[in-house]
């Protein structure tokens, strides 16, 4: 069955099966320096004041990628890399480290799920991996070492845009880069044709045909080379000097009886092309008839880097045939799973947000193309009961907070206070006021959470520019410590918001959450209704 995964894709991958997949296309965040948080701008347009971790692009050299980096050098090894190319990378990252450590960061988490990539795909498969000019250099090198240079097929040019922008210091940049590797030597490919242009079918098919009105076309019927002279009806002729007839004996018989071969001239060969059975030009690595999607397209879903549906169904009906497992490890408003699946496809897609996987699964699934989850597709990696919230906790406690924060509608961000306490902030409007304002959310997990969390979360309120604060906790309290809770969060009074009453701080449970309960707040951003009043606890 199709399956959509809520989580991240290095850790969905590595319980995949090995050569499970057919074609793998990414289109992963670009080392750019650029946010892309446009889908969850609200509807006047207001996009939210912090950065949002899962569709940002700026990357920085944590503990985490520092670790990940350290071990690189082995599990390049293990993955059968040579020695003398993992020294390259280790000489290679040595040299980022101190003059760009942000595409250090970068490359490390991109080399670690190519690797993982390289496994799970089939001997016939092929990778497709979408980029701008930015890092596309590095992740040509990268790609080289993975996948070795031999494998390298194709760098495709897709003019992403008609025109830009006049640049002070350059020329304008209308392209992304789409680097086209193989598996092996024996991946599948499917030669792709596009229409002729109207231009061409004048000039090379402007003879009509009276018997049957078919257009046609004549032409050279030699090549350069040695040849000799063949047998045309009841006549020999020779070919020019230095040139042969392109067909054999026999052919050229079944071409004379179909009335397939003209004479020009006494000794002038030409044969008849009909533009019925032209099957086009041969596609190129130069895209230029895709256009981007029109900002008031159907299919766009409100992503500022959404490709249009035409580029994927190229890449998937190149490399791949009907049946076949395509994986878009990023895939972000899931262009690729329509295509798939309008091409008679099976598809996995992966994202690290839950609200892409519930848009995803709501307007491109369900709405657009007709489909039934449970039926049709899965949703895989999102907490369903309160055991598969403690089972997420204790497998990965970092994405048990981010499922935490996005399913009270929250957003995770990259920006802490002093004391790092804030693990999202859940925004909303006031009215007649121009920007939107967050309630800082903190989620603990654990089974014991003390009166100190709320005093310290009470802080944050106090110093931070939020005007609200929420906590959730995984476990209910005892009715002792959720009176005391109830009592201190309290004390901080209420927001009045055009007479009604908001409490500064609440707190929900995850039991609460699945429920369906929510923080009370003046209209949230992507709730898209004002929830009832929820009591604590």
């Amino acid at each position: 069955m199709n399956r959509l995964y809520y989580g991240d894709n290095l850790t969905i991958m590595q319980d995949m099966r090995v050569g499970s997949v057919d074609l793998i296309y990414l289109d992963p965040p670009f080392n750019s320096n650029r946010e892309y948080n446009a889908i969850y701008k609200d509807e006047t347009g207001r996009p939210l004041p912090d950065q949002i971790e899962a569709f940002c692009d700026l990357w920085e050299l944590t503990e985490e990628r520092e670790r990940a980096l350290r071990n690189m050098p082995v599990l390049m090894r293990e993955s059968g890399i040579d020695d003398a190319t993992v020294e390259f990378w280790r000489l290679w990252m040595n040299a980022l480290r101190g003059t760009q450590p942000r595409l250090l960061a970068y490359l490390s988490y991109m080399v670690e799920r190519l690797l993982q990539m390289k496994v799970i795909l089939k001997p016939t498969g092929s990778l497709y991996l979408h980029c701008d000019p930015t890092a596309s250099h590095y992740i040509k090198a990268m790609l080289d070492a993975i996948f070795g240079h031999k494998n390298f097929r194709n760098e495709i040019v897709w003019q992403k845009i008609r025109s830009s922008k006049a640049q002070k210091s350059g020329f304008g940049a209308v392209h992304d880069t789409i680097f086209l590797y193989r598996r092996s030597a024996n991946s599948l490919f499917n030669k792709l044709y596009t229409s002729l242009p109207d231009k061409r079918v004048k000039t090379h098919y402007g003879k009509v045909e009276p018997e049957t009105g078919r257009r046609y076309g004549l032409y050279d019927f030699t090549q350069a080379g040695p040849g000799k002279p063949r047998r045309f009806g009841d006549r020999e002729i020779a070919p020019p000097r230095g040139k042969h007839w392109i067909w054999s004996q026999d052919r050229i018989d079944d071409a004379m009886e179909d009335g397939r071969l003209v004479f020009t001239g006494e000794n002038m060969v030409r044969v008849k092309r009909y533009l019925d059975e032209s099957r086009g030009n041969p596609v190129e690595d130069i895209w230029t008839d895709i256009p981007p999607i029109n900002s008031m397209a159907k299919e766009r879903m409100g992503y500022a880097t959404q490709k249009p549906l035409a580029l994927m169904e190229r890449i998937i009906q190149a490399s791949s045939n009907p049946g076949d497992v395509v994986l878009d490890p990023f895939c972000g408003c899931a262009t690729t799973l329509e295509a798939a699946e309008r091409l008679g496809r099976k598809w996995i897609g992966i994202d690290i947000a839950i609200h892409a996987i519930k848009r995803v699964a709501k307007i491109r699934l369900q709405d657009r193309l007709g489909l039934v989850e449970g039926t049709d597709f899965t949703v895989e990696g999102v907490p369903r009961n309160l055991e598969g919230a403690r089972d997420l906790w204790e497998r990965d406690k970092y994405h048990f907070q981010k499922w935490a924060v996005e399913q009270v509608d929250g957003f995770v961000t990259t920006r802490r206070t002093a004391d790092g306490g804030i693990d999202g902030r859940l925004y909303f409007r006031i009215p007649g006021e121009r920007d939107l304002q967050s309630m800082a959310l903190e989620v603990k997990g654990g089974s014991s959470v003390n009166i100190s969390v709320v005093r310290d979360l009470r802080g944050v309120l106090e110093r931070d520019n939020a005007l609200m604060a929420g906590l959730i906790v995984m476990e209910p309290l005892s009715h002792r410590k959720s009176m005391n809770f109830v009592r201190e969060m309290s004390s901080a009074g209420d927001l009045m918001i055009e007479g009604l009453p908001y409490p500064k701080m609440q707190m929900l449970t995850v039991q609460d959450i699945l429920d369906g309960k929510r923080f009370k707040t003046p209209g949230a951003v992507g709730r898209g209704e004002r929830q009832p009043a929820l009591p604590f606890g």
